[in-house]
């Protein structure tokens, strides 16, 4: 893990290590206020259960909470963007996989802050097995847990390359360094086994 810290920092990644979900949790209802707050779809984030602290003092855009597609587009456009991470290498590339790309998007587009909150169990070895992990343990969970009809989803055990129209696997990101544009993207790394 601190191999991955320090490679993460090289990478220009603000890195902030808690032990548990609830420090973490505190650390970031403590340090958004008066923001618009965009969640990407996350079950590290559900497990922080940090939604109705944040909506308390700013506006937040969570689909799992508000379904629609102008919450996803609101979301993405907001001053500060919470999500996850499916996986991240040991040369501290932080990799994400998503269906329709508004995880992405919104963690790539210029706003004050992009905060990816990552459970231990989301640190790989060299890119080629983060990426492994992101495609073949990550996506069939995650296709699984939405019901969707793909072949990954039945046995949950690998992704298949599959052509149906619930793929959960359609586009990739792979953040090498943190962009320019963005004046701060943080990793909340926490000491313990977190989502998928």
């Amino acid at each position: 893990m601190e191999h991955i810290i320090e490679n993460l920092r090289k990478n220009g990644f603000d890195v902030k290590v808690f032990d548990t979900k609830e420090q973490a949790a505190d650390y970031l209802a403590g340090s958004i206020h008066g923001k618009t707050v965009g969640m990407g779809g996350s079950m590290t984030l559900g497990a922080l259960d940090v939604y109705d602290r944040l909506a308390a003092d700013n506006t937040v855009y969570w689909h799992q909470v508000q379904p629609g597609e102008d919450v996803c587009l609101n979301a993405c456009n907001a001053q500060v963007y919470l999500t996850s991470a499916n996986a991240v290498s040991q040369e501290g590339f932080i990799l994400n996989i998503d269906g329709r790309g508004n995880r992405l998007a919104g963690s790539v587009m210029k706003k004050e802050r992009v905060i990816f909150v990552i459970g231990r169990n989301k640190l790989s070895g060299p890119f080629p097995e983060a990426l492994d992990r992101a495609r073949n343990v990550a996506a069939p969970l995650n296709a699984r847990r939405l019901s969707k009809k793909t072949p990954c989803a039945v046995g949950a055990d690998k992704c298949y390359d599959c052509a149906s129209p619930e793929r959960l696997c359609n586009a990739l990101l792979v953040l090498w360094k943190r962009p320019w544009w963005c004046d701060s993207m943080e990793v909340v790394l926490i000491r313990q086994d977190l989502g998928y």
